[in-house]
């Protein structure tokens, strides 16, 4: 039995460091319960595209979670290719050799959220379901490449990258978004 219940492989490990990043100053009180749901099976994951979606039971309670994962870029896909010639088996060394090559596989979360009432992007169903994605990780390593897009983009490899789901405010230029009109 390995020493990590969550995360005893390199792949894993990069889902757990989601809810437990290493730039955390302070203990996160959620974390054990988080970890005790997963553990007895309180998750439920539904897999579609980049995004899973949960249901969560705890008691009387029950909760749907949405976690949504960034794309990998075109420059990621490209360095995985070059190092993981045949994904059908994904193993450590192939995480540690991406990581040499200056690519990082890690996941990036681009939304969470969740139906509880704690209206946090952290909240203990969020990061239950981080902890389940971590453990199906960690019994198979190509699902950190499947929820990332990774087999989306290299079978429609001529197909353009994927517009992002919503637009930063900050990203419109006011003087270039309305016409004028004489």
């Amino acid at each position: 039995m390995p020493d990590n219940e969550f995360g005893y492989t390199a792949w894993g490990r990069d889902w757990v460091r989601l809810a437990e990043p290493l730039r955390q100053t302070r203990p996160e009180p959620l974390l054990p319960r988080a970890r005790s749901i997963a553990r007895n099976d309180g998750v439920r994951t539904e897999t579609e595209g980049r995004t899973v979606r949960a249901h969560l039971h705890r008691g009387g309670q029950a909760s749907i979670a949405h976690v949504e994962v960034a794309p990998l870029t075109r420059a990621a896909i490209t360095a995985i290719a070059r190092v993981i010639p045949d994904p059908t088996v994904v193993t450590d060394e192939m995480h540690r050799a991406l990581l040499d090559a200056g690519h990082s596989p890690a996941p990036t979360l681009v939304s969470t959220d969740c139906s509880c009432s704690a209206r946090t992007a952290r909240c203990l169903h969020v990061l239950a379901v981080l902890y389940a994605i971590a453990r199906q990780v960690d019994e198979n390593p190509r699902v950190a490449l499947e929820l990332q897009g990774y087999f989306d983009a290299t079978e429609e490899a001529g197909a353009p990258v994927q517009e992002p789901r919503w637009t930063s405010i900050n990203a419109l230029d006011p003087t270039q978004f309305f016409e004028r009109v004489h």
